[in-house]
Protein backbone atom coordinates (compact mmCIF):
# COMPACT_ATOMS: atom_id res chain seq x y z
CA UNK A 1 0.00 0.00 0.00
CA UNK A 2 1.66 3.73 -1.04
CA UNK A 3 0.86 5.52 2.17
CA UNK A 4 2.37 2.90 4.34
CA UNK A 5 6.15 2.64 3.79
CA UNK A 6 8.27 2.23 7.22
CA UNK A 7 6.84 0.38 10.49
CA UNK A 8 7.69 1.06 13.28
CA UNK A 9 7.57 -2.28 16.17
CA UNK A 10 6.99 -1.06 19.79
CA UNK A 11 8.59 -3.86 21.48
CA UNK A 12 10.69 -6.93 20.07
CA UNK A 13 9.43 -9.94 21.19
CA UNK A 14 8.93 -13.23 19.49
CA UNK A 15 5.46 -11.96 17.65
CA UNK A 16 7.39 -8.75 16.21
CA UNK A 17 10.09 -11.17 15.01
CA UNK A 18 7.75 -13.11 13.21
CA UNK A 19 5.72 -10.70 11.37
CA UNK A 20 9.02 -8.92 10.57
CA UNK A 21 10.37 -12.13 9.46
CA UNK A 22 7.37 -12.23 7.33
CA UNK A 23 6.77 -9.32 5.92
CA UNK A 24 10.36 -9.03 4.60
CA UNK A 25 10.41 -12.49 2.94
CA UNK A 26 7.12 -11.16 1.20
CA UNK A 27 8.48 -8.08 0.09
CA UNK A 28 5.89 -6.05 1.93
CA UNK A 29 8.60 -3.53 3.35
CA UNK A 30 12.05 -3.52 2.78
CA UNK A 31 14.26 -3.99 6.06
CA UNK A 32 15.71 -0.80 6.06
CA UNK A 33 11.86 0.86 6.32
CA UNK A 34 11.22 -1.26 9.49
CA UNK A 35 12.50 -0.37 12.87
CA UNK A 36 12.48 -1.58 16.54
CA UNK A 37 12.46 -0.61 19.99
CA UNK A 38 12.85 -2.33 23.52
CA UNK A 39 13.74 -2.23 26.47
CA UNK A 40 16.35 -5.05 26.29
CA UNK A 41 19.68 -4.38 24.28
CA UNK A 42 19.96 -7.88 23.74
CA UNK A 43 17.14 -8.16 21.61
CA UNK A 44 17.58 -5.22 19.79
CA UNK A 45 21.44 -6.57 18.94
CA UNK A 46 19.38 -9.38 17.97
CA UNK A 47 17.68 -7.64 15.30
CA UNK A 48 20.34 -5.41 13.92
CA UNK A 49 22.56 -8.24 13.32
CA UNK A 50 20.30 -11.01 12.38
CA UNK A 51 17.77 -9.11 9.90
CA UNK A 52 19.85 -5.85 9.42
CA UNK A 53 17.24 -3.34 10.49
CA UNK A 54 16.99 -0.02 12.80
CA UNK A 55 16.83 -0.47 16.25
CA UNK A 56 16.28 2.01 18.88
CA UNK A 57 16.04 2.08 22.64
CA UNK A 58 13.25 4.39 22.76
CA UNK A 59 9.87 4.18 21.48
CA UNK A 60 9.80 7.93 20.55
CA UNK A 61 12.57 7.70 18.38
CA UNK A 62 11.26 5.14 16.02
CA UNK A 63 7.13 6.93 16.09
CA UNK A 64 8.89 9.55 14.62
CA UNK A 65 10.27 7.26 11.82
CA UNK A 66 7.18 5.28 11.17
CA UNK A 67 3.87 5.49 8.97
CA UNK A 68 2.26 2.42 10.91
CA UNK A 69 2.98 1.39 14.43
CA UNK A 70 2.68 -1.96 16.06
CA UNK A 71 2.61 -2.31 19.46
CA UNK A 72 3.58 -5.61 20.37
CA UNK A 73 4.07 -4.82 24.22
CA UNK A 74 3.04 -6.82 27.16
CA UNK A 75 -0.51 -5.58 28.93
CA UNK A 76 0.63 -4.70 31.82
CA UNK A 77 2.52 -2.05 30.75
CA UNK A 78 0.53 -1.06 26.89
CA UNK A 79 -0.87 2.09 29.42
CA UNK A 80 2.33 3.56 30.29
CA UNK A 81 3.89 2.97 26.69
CA UNK A 82 1.25 4.86 25.29
CA UNK A 83 1.19 7.76 27.75
CA UNK A 84 5.01 8.42 27.05
CA UNK A 85 4.42 8.62 22.75
CA UNK A 86 1.47 9.76 23.40
CA UNK A 87 2.35 13.83 22.52
CA UNK A 88 4.47 12.57 19.49
CA UNK A 89 1.95 10.72 18.18
CA UNK A 90 0.30 12.01 14.74
CA UNK A 91 -3.33 10.73 14.09
CA UNK A 92 -2.43 10.36 10.36
CA UNK A 93 -0.65 7.07 11.49
CA UNK A 94 -2.23 3.59 11.31
CA UNK A 95 -1.42 1.22 15.04
CA UNK A 96 -1.58 -2.09 14.92
CA UNK A 97 -2.02 -3.43 18.21
CA UNK A 98 -1.34 -7.01 18.95
CA UNK A 99 -1.43 -7.06 22.44
CA UNK A 100 -3.32 -9.38 24.40
CA UNK A 101 -7.13 -8.31 25.59
CA UNK A 102 -6.72 -4.86 25.00
CA UNK A 103 -9.66 -3.15 23.22
CA UNK A 104 -9.31 -0.58 20.66
CA UNK A 105 -11.24 1.97 23.00
CA UNK A 106 -8.29 1.17 25.65
CA UNK A 107 -5.70 2.31 22.72
CA UNK A 108 -7.49 5.51 21.77
CA UNK A 109 -7.76 6.55 25.34
CA UNK A 110 -4.65 6.11 25.98
CA UNK A 111 -2.76 8.06 22.69
CA UNK A 112 -5.41 9.99 21.15
CA UNK A 113 -9.51 9.92 20.47
CA UNK A 114 -9.08 10.23 16.79
CA UNK A 115 -6.09 7.02 16.34
CA UNK A 116 -7.14 4.59 13.71
CA UNK A 117 -6.29 1.36 15.19
CA UNK A 118 -6.61 -2.29 13.96
CA UNK A 119 -6.61 -4.91 16.54
CA UNK A 120 -4.91 -8.15 15.89
CA UNK A 121 -4.94 -11.87 17.36
CA UNK A 122 -1.90 -13.49 16.21
CA UNK A 123 -1.77 -16.92 17.61
CA UNK A 124 2.33 -18.79 18.25
CA UNK A 125 2.47 -20.51 15.08
CA UNK A 126 3.28 -17.46 13.24
CA UNK A 127 6.78 -18.32 14.31
CA UNK A 128 7.01 -21.12 11.52
CA UNK A 129 4.63 -19.08 9.39
CA UNK A 130 1.79 -21.07 10.08
CA UNK A 131 -0.28 -18.97 12.25
CA UNK A 132 -3.82 -17.72 12.35
CA UNK A 133 -4.46 -14.01 12.79
CA UNK A 134 -7.77 -12.30 13.67
CA UNK A 135 -8.25 -8.85 12.30
CA UNK A 136 -10.30 -6.33 13.75
CA UNK A 137 -10.25 -2.94 12.15
CA UNK A 138 -11.51 -0.07 14.11
CA UNK A 139 -13.09 3.39 13.47
CA UNK A 140 -11.40 5.25 10.35
CA UNK A 141 -9.47 2.16 8.86
CA UNK A 142 -10.13 1.87 5.07
CA UNK A 143 -10.48 -1.04 3.21
CA UNK A 144 -7.63 -0.98 1.44
CA UNK A 145 -5.72 -0.71 4.56
CA UNK A 146 -7.67 -3.16 6.27
CA UNK A 147 -6.66 -5.73 2.88
CA UNK A 148 -2.58 -4.53 3.21
CA UNK A 149 -2.39 -5.42 6.75
CA UNK A 150 -4.69 -8.77 5.90
CA UNK A 151 -1.68 -9.06 3.48
CA UNK A 152 1.19 -8.51 6.04
CA UNK A 153 -0.64 -11.51 8.70
CA UNK A 154 -1.15 -13.69 5.28
CA UNK A 155 2.80 -13.83 5.14
CA UNK A 156 2.97 -15.68 8.74
CA UNK A 157 -0.09 -17.60 7.51
CA UNK A 158 -3.76 -17.14 7.23
CA UNK A 159 -5.34 -14.25 8.27
CA UNK A 160 -9.58 -13.39 8.72
CA UNK A 161 -11.30 -10.25 9.32
CA UNK A 162 -13.45 -9.88 12.66
CA UNK A 163 -15.37 -7.38 14.50
CA UNK A 164 -14.07 -6.67 17.65
CA UNK A 165 -16.39 -8.44 19.67
CA UNK A 166 -15.01 -11.72 18.42
CA UNK A 167 -11.67 -11.32 19.61
CA UNK A 168 -12.23 -12.44 23.14
CA UNK A 169 -13.20 -15.73 21.70
CA UNK A 170 -10.47 -15.52 19.13
CA UNK A 171 -7.81 -15.36 21.94
CA UNK A 172 -9.18 -18.30 23.82
CA UNK A 173 -9.47 -20.80 21.12
CA UNK A 174 -7.09 -19.60 18.45
CA UNK A 175 -4.63 -17.62 21.20
CA UNK A 176 -4.50 -20.20 23.78
CA UNK A 177 -5.35 -23.34 21.56
CA UNK A 178 -1.63 -24.19 20.46
CA UNK A 179 -1.08 -24.63 24.04
CA UNK A 180 -4.03 -26.77 24.59
CA UNK A 181 -2.97 -29.24 21.25
CA UNK A 182 0.98 -28.81 22.58
CA UNK A 183 -0.91 -30.67 25.84
CA UNK A 184 -2.66 -33.09 24.31
CA UNK A 185 0.31 -33.71 21.46
CA UNK A 186 2.11 -34.27 24.67
CA UNK A 187 -0.21 -36.58 25.67
CA UNK A 188 -0.39 -38.99 22.51
CA UNK A 189 3.25 -39.21 22.43
CA UNK A 190 3.23 -40.42 26.30
CA UNK A 191 0.76 -42.72 25.17
CA UNK A 192 2.95 -44.23 22.42
CA UNK A 193 6.05 -44.38 25.32
CA UNK A 194 3.74 -46.19 27.32
CA UNK A 195 3.23 -48.67 24.96
CA UNK A 196 6.60 -49.19 24.14
CA UNK A 197 7.68 -46.89 21.32
CA UNK A 198 10.80 -44.70 21.89
CA UNK A 199 10.02 -41.15 22.61
CA UNK A 200 11.59 -39.66 19.97
CA UNK A 201 9.44 -42.06 17.39
CA UNK A 202 6.12 -41.32 19.49
CA UNK A 203 6.70 -37.26 19.46
CA UNK A 204 7.36 -38.05 15.55
CA UNK A 205 4.26 -39.88 14.61
CA UNK A 206 1.62 -37.46 17.18
CA UNK A 207 3.17 -34.09 15.54
CA UNK A 208 2.63 -35.52 11.86
CA UNK A 209 -1.13 -37.26 12.57
CA UNK A 210 -1.74 -33.83 14.19
CA UNK A 211 -0.51 -31.58 11.19
CA UNK A 212 -1.95 -34.06 9.00
CA UNK A 213 -5.53 -34.29 10.47
CA UNK A 214 -5.32 -30.82 10.53
CA UNK A 215 -4.65 -29.99 6.85
CA UNK A 216 -7.38 -32.70 6.05
CA UNK A 217 -9.91 -30.20 7.62
CA UNK A 218 -8.67 -27.09 5.96
CA UNK A 219 -8.48 -29.19 2.56
CA UNK A 220 -11.38 -31.38 2.35
CA UNK A 221 -13.64 -28.75 3.79
CA UNK A 222 -15.16 -31.74 5.36
CA UNK A 223 -16.59 -31.75 9.50
CA UNK A 224 -14.17 -33.20 11.82
CA UNK A 225 -17.09 -35.70 12.64
CA UNK A 226 -17.39 -36.91 9.21
CA UNK A 227 -13.96 -37.65 9.25
CA UNK A 228 -13.27 -39.09 12.37
CA UNK A 229 -16.17 -41.37 11.19
CA UNK A 230 -14.23 -42.53 8.29
CA UNK A 231 -11.17 -43.67 10.49
CA UNK A 232 -13.44 -45.79 12.86
CA UNK A 233 -14.79 -48.68 11.80
CA UNK A 234 -17.36 -51.00 13.76
CA UNK A 235 -15.78 -52.89 16.10
CA UNK A 236 -12.09 -52.08 15.77
CA UNK A 237 -9.45 -50.10 17.72
CA UNK A 238 -10.43 -46.30 16.90
CA UNK A 239 -13.70 -46.14 18.35
CA UNK A 240 -12.35 -48.51 21.38
CA UNK A 241 -10.36 -45.63 21.93
CA UNK A 242 -12.92 -42.71 20.85
CA UNK A 243 -15.26 -44.22 23.79
CA UNK A 244 -12.85 -43.75 26.68
CA UNK A 245 -12.15 -40.37 25.34
CA UNK A 246 -16.27 -39.58 25.50
CA UNK A 247 -16.08 -41.60 29.08
CA UNK A 248 -13.13 -38.98 30.35
CA UNK A 249 -14.78 -35.74 29.20
CA UNK A 250 -12.20 -34.83 26.93
CA UNK A 251 -14.66 -32.92 24.22
CA UNK A 252 -16.43 -31.13 27.64
CA UNK A 253 -13.02 -30.27 28.82
CA UNK A 254 -11.69 -28.74 25.92
CA UNK A 255 -14.80 -26.66 25.44
CA UNK A 256 -14.42 -25.55 28.91
CA UNK A 257 -10.92 -24.49 28.77
CA UNK A 258 -11.47 -22.34 25.86
CA UNK A 259 -14.57 -20.72 27.51
CA UNK A 260 -11.70 -20.09 30.65
CA UNK A 261 -9.04 -18.56 27.99
CA UNK A 262 -11.92 -16.49 26.15
CA UNK A 263 -12.97 -15.09 29.90
CA UNK A 264 -9.30 -14.20 31.02
CA UNK A 265 -9.33 -12.45 28.09
CA UNK A 266 -11.81 -10.15 28.78
CA UNK A 267 -10.12 -9.56 32.23
CA UNK A 268 -6.81 -8.90 30.52
CA UNK A 269 -8.87 -5.86 28.70
CA UNK A 270 -10.56 -4.28 31.93
CA UNK A 271 -8.17 -2.23 34.05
Amino acid sequence: MASIKRIAFIGGGNMAEAMIRGIIKAGLCNKKEIFVSDVSPDRLRHFNEMYGIETRSGNKEVLKLSDLIVLSVRPFVVDSVLAEIKDQFDPGKLIISIVTGIPISRITEGIDKEARVIRAVPNLPVLVGEGLSAIAPGKGVTEEETAWISSLFNSVGRSVVLEEKYLDAVTGLAGSGPAFVFLILEAMADGGVKMGLPRETAMLLASQTLMGSARMVLETGEHPGSLKDRVASPGGTTIAGLHRLEKGGVRGTIISAIEAATIRAGELGRR
